[in-house]
Order: structure tokens, then C-alpha cells, then sequence
């Protein structure tokens, strides 16, 4: 008799809950040069649906990050997509005077997703009866997780050293970071502080609720230090109470950005199937809605004879 698989925490079952996807939802933004374009994933029936607002990395759209989108909106999310200045969709060059600037206006766009909920959700025929506008969470890989951890309270050291202003939103109530920026200063290759210069967060006020997602392969070549960079929200927030560290796992943590990409350096649906997981049951627990799958998740990583990851949480330490 074949052993079981013990590599992983078992698969949330298969929904049959088909899934609305929309876009562009166009929010007029003459300020910014380009109007702000949005992406909406919902299930096809349901209430009290919660939100999470995902913020892609570096160069990726509104229609990346496939994987997490489908199984959130499956499983009883609404997912907003906004696309930043900085996506290869639409091609501006650090020529741009707005370059410089857009590691704030990625900040700002998330803030206007926000303010206009109802406009974006009403994209899709009746979902606006079917969100719970009190259960909203935000969610971001790589650049994206710096953006949208400034919601949950991180700010970003200035040129004097002092913390900038504090953009904290008290409507957002749980977030999830992947493979995102550490702290700044030393940490920083010479290249990085000078085309870089935010990526210098403090995270003395990041005290919303947070899971941080690192895998141990990570090497940034922005960063003088190793993968443990990328834990550094984790280790200096008071927010950021869970890590879940993915065993060999590379910045694109085994390819949460795209189905089969080519640039994706350490493939592996199963690192992929844990995140997803993960991260849903995750946000279920931290929004108040049912916390038996993230007990789940973490019982079964923790006996796992082979794991494939490994989550620390400071309540455990206590």
C-alpha cells in the first residue's frame, strides 16, 4: 500500500463555484496621467462576500497572478486588480517625470480602488449586494507587498532618516506580503539606494494583521544579505504575526504570478497549492469568518514528515 503524501497539507477540495472576471473597470484619474484600470474576480453567486485588493510586482498588470486570483474568487472572494505605472502594459520609461514618483501613486491607486468600491464592484451585475465592505484585505507580491504594506502601516525612511507620513488604513483590515522588500540601509546594494531609495520601509506601525509569505531560495540582487531579507516584516512589525517560509522557493515562490511562465526560475505547483491555501485560510481567520482552515493548514504543515514549508507565528513564542 502506497504511503500517503505528507509533503504538503492536503488541497482545499475543487470548488464547482464558477467565477466573473471584468475588466478594465476605467477610474478617471487626470492627475495621474493615466486613468487607473481595474480588474474585478468574483463568485458567481454567494454573499457577504469579503475583498482583497491584490497589487502586482514590478512590470505586471492587472491580468498577472492567475493562480491566486482564480482559487481566491472561487472559494468566496471578490479580488480587485488595479494596474500600476510601472506595468510593461503601458510603457512608461524612468524618463517619465512621473517615474520617481510612482512607488507612491502604486499607494494612492490602492487608496482610490478603495474610495470608489462601489463604482468598481458594480462592474459586475449585482455584486455590490453581494460584498461585505467591512471585511477588506490587501494583498501584494514583491513591489507590491511594500505598496499595500503601507496601508497596513509601514512608512518609508526619508533622505533625512526620519519615517515618512503614515498612510494607515483603518478600512483595511488583514493583509497578506509576499517576497517583500526588508529594511533598507546596509541591506541595500549600491545599485538599489541609488534607483531605489523607498525601498527603506519601517515597520514600527505596521500593526494591522499580516501574514508574511518568504521562500528560503530567495536572493535578491537589490539586497547585500541573503533570502532572510525578505522575512524582515515579519521580524519587525508588530502587525505581521505569521511567516510561512516555502522550502527552496525563489521570488516567484514557485510561480504565483502566471500559469507555466517561462520566467518563472523555481516551477512547482505545490509550493503554489500551499500559498493559495494558505493564504485564503489566512485571510478567512484574520476577517473574522471561520478560523478551523488556517488551524488546519498549520497542523498539517507542522506534521508533515517531508514539509515543503514551515510557518512561525509570535504567538507561538509567548
Amino acid at each position: 500500500m502506497p504511503a500517503p503524501d505528507t509533503a504538503a497539507p492536503r488541497a482545499v477540495p475543487a470548488s464547482t463555484t464558477a467565477i466573473i472576471s471584468v475588466k478594465p473597470v476605467v477610474l478617471p484619474a487626470p492627475e495621474r496621467g493615466e486613468d487607473l484600470r481595474v480588474r474585478v474576480s468574483a463568485p458567481a453567486s454567494g454573499s457577504g462576500l469579503p475583498i482583497v485588493v491584490l497589487a502586482h510586482g514590478f512590470g505586471l498588470s492587472m491580468s498577472s497572478y492567475d493562480p491566486l486570483v482564480d482559487f481566491w474568487a472561487a472559494n468566496g472572494f471578490v479580488v480587485l486588480q488595479p494596474t500600476f505605472l510601472d506595468s510593461l502594459t503601458l510603457g512608461i520609461t524612468p524618463a517619465d517625470p512621473r517615474y520617481a514618483d510612482i512607488w507612491r501613486i502604486r499607494v494612492q491607486d490602492v487608496e482610490r480602488v478603495l474610495d470608489e468600491l462601489d463604482h468598481v464592484v458594480a462592474a459586475v451585475p449585482g455584486l455590490g449586494d453581494r460584498v461585505d465592505s467591512e471585511r477588506i484585505a490587501v494583498a501584494g507580491h514583491s513591489w507590491g507587498g511594500q505598496t499595500v504594506s503601507m496601508l497596513l502601516g509601514a512608512r518609508v525612511i526619508g533622505a533625512d532618516g526620519q519615517p515618512g507620513p503614515d498612510k494607515t488604513d483603518t478600512r483595511v483590515k488583514a493583509g497578506v506580503l509576499l517576497a517583500t522588500t526588508g529594511i533598507g540601509g546596509d541591506a541595500l546594494t549600491p545599485f538599489a539606494v541609488e534607483n531605489f531609495s523607498f525601498m527603506s520601509p519601517d515597520f514600527d506601525r505596521l500593526t494591522t494583521p499580516a501574514l508574511v509569505i518568504a521562500g528560503d531560495h530567495d536572493q535578491s540582487l537589490l539586497s547585500t544579505r541573503g533570502p532572510d531579507w525578505f522575512t524582515d516584516v515579519y521580524r519587525y512589525s508588530p502587525g505581521a504575526q505569521s511567516l510561512l517560509t516555502l522550502f527552496g522557493a525563489e521570488h516567484s515562490l514557485g510561480g504565483i504570478h502566471a500559469y507555466g511562465a517561462k520566467d518563472t526560475t523555481d516551477e512547482s505547483p505545490e509550493r503554489v497549492a500551499l500559498i493559495q491555501k494558505a493564504s485564503w485560510a489566512y485571510l478567512r481567520s484574520a476577517l473574522g469568518i471561520d478560523d478551523r482552515d488556517w488551524k488546519q493548514v498549520r497542523t498539517e504543515l507542522a506534521e508533515a514528515a517531508d514539509p515543503i514549508g514551515r510557518i512561525d507565528d509570535k504567538q507561538d513564542d509567548k
